[in-house]
């Protein structure tokens, strides 16, 4: 017989070997129980059955058998039995826990309107929700690696968003800004729970060709080029005969207004990564597109395929910005928020008060300060709904008003506090 200590790590060694069957039927049987009809199995039956599957007779009873206790090989015995029970119990209370976590239907629609949860996600200001990329940031297959100073900023940003997004939102909204703060060719964006992004990019295209869209050729001209030109820019190119419609593609300026400079690359613009740190802070600056920084130089413009030839007989042109407009509905919100105003998304909860009620009914204005703007029923989208307008459960609205108003309105949608009313908003 071998020392006490040995025959204990022979006991833990056997109960781990013996014991995975029975801890796998003990999280089944907690698992089963408790996600179909909501009840927990006692946890000691469990266990009892577990050891007895380990093919001990009488299962914790075997600690009293004398066969067992007064076995030369007792104490690695009793130090497997114990092992089993605690795998066991360990197996059960995870499956009961599961059971009652897991979704009880599972759709393609239930997994994409998943939201964030409020408990753990870095909530700032009450309605916006911090979101930045934890984790390395990946490579996709089938495109270059990224570069390790672009990994890097990758891994630095971080944005806000309204909390009351679904994540497949958050997802898209991620993309589209590194999309465009960074000029990726591809992205791929993964939202949890907590609001933080796990990220794969691909670098941007270097080949010229591989900017120029479908259909059009790029060509180089001469020119006096206006200072922040930009690629991806709508520029029309003045020569003698003709006026051509193009793209920017690219363009470089020796930023001196020579006549006969040896050029430049675009510029990055001061506070951008790829601008000198003079003053020494390491916080993350602004991403941007680099910009040209004036004077005489070269454009390359993406043009029509019959306006070749129209831009290759000249030796230079005249380069005009065409002006792509403004986005009334940034004007919008731009000016509501200086009114103190937000726009929040809420939903009507099954247990609120308002729920069955009329938008006039419930009087939002009289009694909490806030205007919907448009109501999501199970027909479609309402804008500028009516005081007949029902808000069902589950049914969505924006609302726009002061901070505290709308923290009203969505505590009473979902059920925390009662709201009244008796007229038409």
């Amino acid at each position: 017989m071998a020392s006490l200590p040995v025959e204990a790590l022979l006991g833990i060694y056997l109960g781990l070997l013996v014991g995975v069957i029975p801890a796998l039927v003990s999280w089944g049987l907690a698992f089963v129980f408790r996600y179909t009809i909501d009840i927990t199995i006692p946890a000691f039956g469990v266990t009892v059955l577990a050891v007895a599957l380990a093919g001990v007779n009488g299962g914790l009873l075997a600690l009293a058998d004398k066969t067992i206790t007064q076995n030369p090989d007792a104490p690695r015995l009793v130090t497997a039995i114990v092992v089993v029970a605690m795998l066991a119990m360990y197996a059960h209370q995870k499956g009961d826990t599961m059971g009652a976590e897991f979704p009880r239907r599972l759709t393609l629609s239930g997994l994409r309107s998943r939201r964030l949860s409020t408990e753990l996600a870095d909530i700032v200001g009450g309605d916006e929700v911090r979101v930045p990329v934890v984790g390395e940031v990946g490579d996709i297959e089938g495109y270059p690696p990224l570069p390790e100073d672009l990994r890097a900023d990758l891994r630095a940003v971080e944005w806000r968003f309204p909390a009351d997004l679904r994540l497949d939102e958050l997802e898209t909204r991620v993309g589209d800004r590194l999309r465009t703060e960074f000029d990726l060719a591809e992205v791929s964006v993964s939202v949890d729970e907590r609001g933080r992004a796990t990220v794969s990019a691909a670098p941007a295209f270097s080949g010229l060709s591989k900017r120029v869209a479908d259909g059009c050729q790029a060509v180089s001209v001469a020119g006096l080029l206006p200072t922040g030109l930009a690629r991806g820019d709508e520029v029309t190119v003045v020569t003698p005969d003709a006026e051509v419609e193009g793209t920017v593609v690219s363009a470089r300026t020796d930023g001196s207004g020579a006549t006969t400079p040896p050029v430049s690359q675009l510029t990055a613009p001061a506070g951008s990564p790829d601008a000198a740190d003079e003053d020494g802070d390491d916080s993350p600056a602004p991403v941007r597109a680099p910009t040209t920084d004036g004077g005489e130089g070269r454009l390359t413009v993406a043009v029509a395929r019959a306006d070749v030839k129209t831009l290759l007989g000249v030796d230079r042109a005249t380069v005009v910005v065409e002006s792509r407009g403004t986005r009334r509905e940034y004007e919008a919100v731009s000016l509501l928020r200086r009114a103190g105003r937000r726009v929040r998304r809420l939903t009507v909860g099954a247990g609120s008060a308002l729920a069955g009620r009329s938008v006039g009914a419930a009087r939002v204005r009289e009694e909490f300060g806030a205007t919907v703007l448009a109501v999501r029923t199970a027909d479609g989208w309402q804008l500028a709904p009516g005081g007949g307008t029902t808000l069902d459960p589950d049914d969505e609205l924006f609302a726009v008003g002061e901070p505290d108003a709308l923290e009203g309105l969505a505590e009473a949608l979902a059920g925390r506090r009662t709201g009244t009313g008796g007229g038409d908003d």
